[in-house]
């Protein structure tokens, strides 16, 4: 046996990514475009960083709080506020290692040992996973991709359901799709989530970057206090902070010392100068913000309507997020495709594949970049399109 077999089977199998195969096989191309990741070109604007610096030169390098500094849940707090109309309490707030160490403690609290995990595909691979890893079992439920663009169909979630399933996870806006949920869908989840007694995992991260108003419809418009929802987001989005691993966990004040807990035993929380640039983001960012949300919108239009102009492309223009989830005619295998496009486009996409059975036959491509390299990317693949 070697070492790998003696290891714990849920580690040992845990999924490669298909995004990171074609990100390694083209990350060195010379004057590759790459579209494959969630993140912008922009680096983190200068007054989150002078932020952290400032909390860097004061000597915040010790232990902090496992939740979250006092000043940053309050700055949550603020933010929400501001954003979705209501108060709330700074103790909701769990401060987190990134957005995914947000949804590895959900799953920590809600799902695990063969409990089943239901999510929407085609999917951010990380949420299925991660709830692998953790013991839970993650089943898939296609959205549908209709006329009036893609969709959930209610009943087919709900008849996924089992006497093991503990949660649904629900991205919205969505990551690949752009699927962006209406409040009447919302309000059905809910309900299904109050009669069968489960969980909802929310993935809200991207509701600011919604093209039809001033955010996209969240689960926080309709629940009550005690609805069994917990909320993952993460400051990398919206203000360009990938690499800086900040996120946050929103859940009810009483579940604030479990998640502390559970901080404890992995992270034991994040640094405390991290967290002074996270103060910034959240106070001083919505005008950054802004402008991100609008040069995305622009790049969308320019991208949907160059590669409609080939005449060989279907897709549904994303509500919200910043990917274009899309097809070719003729295209049925996304990862040599996407293989293909790096060496005769120089432009880095994602295979639908790696989102799932129900992304097979799509490719991803985030848009989220400046306009020239958009246009040029754009260009690439529809010159690749008509050649194919």
């Amino acid at each position: 046996m070697t070492l790998t077999d003696q290891i714990r089977a849920a580690a040992r199998q845990a999924p490669v990514s298909g995004i990171e195969a074609v990100a390694n096989y083209g990350r060195d191309r010379p004057g590759l475009i790459p579209l494959w990741a969630g993140e912008s070109d922009q680096p983190t604007p200068d007054f989150i960083g002078q932020a952290a610096k400032r909390g860097l030169d004061a000597g915040e390098t010790f232990y902090t709080w496992q939740g979250g500094i006092p000043e940053l849940r309050d700055a949550l707090a603020r933010y929400h506020k501001r954003h979705f109309g209501m108060e709330f309490d700074p103790r909701e707030f769990i401060v987190t290692i990134g957005g995914m160490q947000a949804i590895v403690l959900a799953l920590e609290a809600t799902a695990g040992g063969g409990d089943e995990a239901i999510y929407l595909e085609p999917a951010w691979p990380n949420f299925a996973g991660a709830a692998g890893v953790a013991g839970a079992v993650p089943v898939p439920v296609p959205l549908v991709e209709g006329d009036n663009g893609w969709y959930c169909d209610v009943a087919r979630v709900e008849a996924a359901v089992t006497a093991r399933t503990k949660v649904i996870f629900v991205n919205t806006p969505a990551n690949p799709t752009g699927w962006t949920a209406d409040i009447e869908t919302l309000r059905a989840l809910l309900d299904l989530a109050r009669r069968k007694g489960l969980w909802i995992i929310a993935d809200e991260i991207y509701a600011l970057f919604h093209f039809g108003g001033r955010r996209a419809p969240s689960f926080m418009d309709i629940m009550e206090p005690e609805d069994r929802i917990l909320f993952v987001n993460t400051f990398s989005k919206n203000w360009a902070m990938t690499g800086w691993r900040i996120g946050w966990l929103r859940a009810h004040p009483s579940l604030g010392r479990t998640f502390e807990n559970l901080i404890q035993y992995s992270s034991s929380g994040v640094a405390q100068f991290l967290q002074r640039g996270a103060i910034a983001a959240l106070d001083e960012g919505d005008a950054f913000l802004a402008a991100q949300v609008a040069q995305a919108q622009a790049a969308r239009d320019l991208i949907c309507r160059k590669l409609q102009e080939t005449g060989r492309v279907r897709f549904s223009v994303p509500p919200g997020a910043f990917y274009l989830f899309f097809a070719v005619d003729g295209m049925t295998d996304s990862t040599k495709a996407a293989f293909d496009i790096v060496d005769k486009a120089l432009v880095g996409l994602a295979p639908g594949i790696a989102f799932g059975r129900a992304g097979e036959g799509y490719l991803r491509l985030c848009f989220h970049r400046r306009l020239d390299q958009v246009e040029e990317a754009a260009n690439r693949l529809a010159d690749w399109i008509r050649k194919t």
